[in-house]
């Protein structure tokens, strides 16, 4: 395979500020001094956007933000990492969607979320021509859209043999699956977290949960877990664990959408399951070891290279 790739990342983009460290919020009006505040872009089509392009592919970010100031920036912050912009509609009418984070001093990330221009998006705002000419289509966050709506981009994109993915904001809570179920089965690859995974399907186990996401269509699931790593489970069979890397974590925002990056960008390179999640799981741990979802001027070489001199996780 040549390794070309050519992606547009669909869906949710944030704009993200970050704060750390922060054990607790001051009281009243009570102030704080901190280490670091940074301003990033975000979101889990805009995060994984950043990633897909530090390790080489040709990536355009699709979705809707505000023509506020944070959009302004949210245009400066991706088109400064090589990612085409063009496909990113601007709406006047809702702000573009923001997140602040106090990060904890063990890298935990509570939010504060303004959905905003996020759930305006939809097939009507599609780009048919640029979605038939890609590679790739990953979408971040079907649940704004919802399954029906997510399932007509999907299908269309595989008329025309694009590989399609997707994962989701939402936390793992059951009702969630019958409003993207339809969407499942257009899926090439669905990449939940095991919080999700097991709140989606109410399955106790995340074998059983990866299953029960497989019988309603997906051809692979690839579900995180921390620092556990991941957990590949596919319709041809597989079933394996690839372990994490042992790093300093200092912040996790963003390292699910590395993940998704790295594997993706390993797949399309014609590499196996198991490889493409080693180069997902070394995409994440060079992102926690900073702040924020672009951290890290690492390329496909560099990451290739963390992943064969880093010890596993445990």
């Amino acid at each position: 395979m040549s390794g070309e790739m050519r992606a547009i990342a669909m869906g949710v983009h944030v704009l993200d500020v970050l704060v750390r460290p922060v054990e607790a919020i001051p009281e009243g009006q009570g102030g704080q001094l901190v280490e670091e505040i940074r301003i990033t872009p975000a979101g889990s089509a805009g995060g994984t956007a950043l990633t897909m392009a530090k390790l080489g592919a040709e990536v355009r970010s699709a979705g809707a933000i505000g023509t506020d100031p944070p959009g302004d920036l949210l245009l400066h912050l991706l088109g400064s990492r090589g990612i085409d912009t063009s496909l990113l509609l601007r709406r006047s009418e809702v702000q573009t969607s923001a997140s602040v984070l106090p990060i904890r001093p063990n890298g935990d990330r509570p939010a504060f979320h303004v959905v905003g221009a996020n759930a305006t998006y939809g097939p009507d705002d599609a780009p048919w021509e640029e979605i038939a000419a890609a590679t790739h289509l990953h979408l971040g966050g079907p649940e704004f859209m919802g399954g029906e709506a997510a399932a007509q981009i999907l299908s269309r994109a595989r008329e025309h043999g694009v590989v399609t993915s997707a994962d989701v904001l939402a936390p793992g809570e059951q009702g969630l699956l019958e409003w993207i179920e339809p969407a499942l089965e257009h899926l090439d690859y669905f990449l939940p977290n095991d919080e999700q995974a097991l709140g989606f399907t109410g399955e106790s186990e995340l074998d059983a949960a990866c299953a029960a996401l497989l019988e309603r269509g997906v051809g692979c699931v690839a579900a995180t877990c921390g620092g556990e790593g991941v957990v590949i489970v596919g319709d041809d069979g597989t079933d394996e664990r690839v372990p994490a890397f042992a790093v300093e974590v200092v912040d996790t925002t963003g390292c699910g959408d590395a993940f998704s990056a790295g594997f993706l960008r390993g797949l399309s390179l014609g590499r196996s399951r198991t490889e493409a999640a080693r180069l997902g799981c070394a995409a994440a741990a060079l992102v926690a070891q900073g702040l924020g979802s672009d951290h890290g001027e690492f390329d496909l070489a560099e990451a290739d290279r963390f992943a064969a001199a880093t010890p596993a996780a445990g």
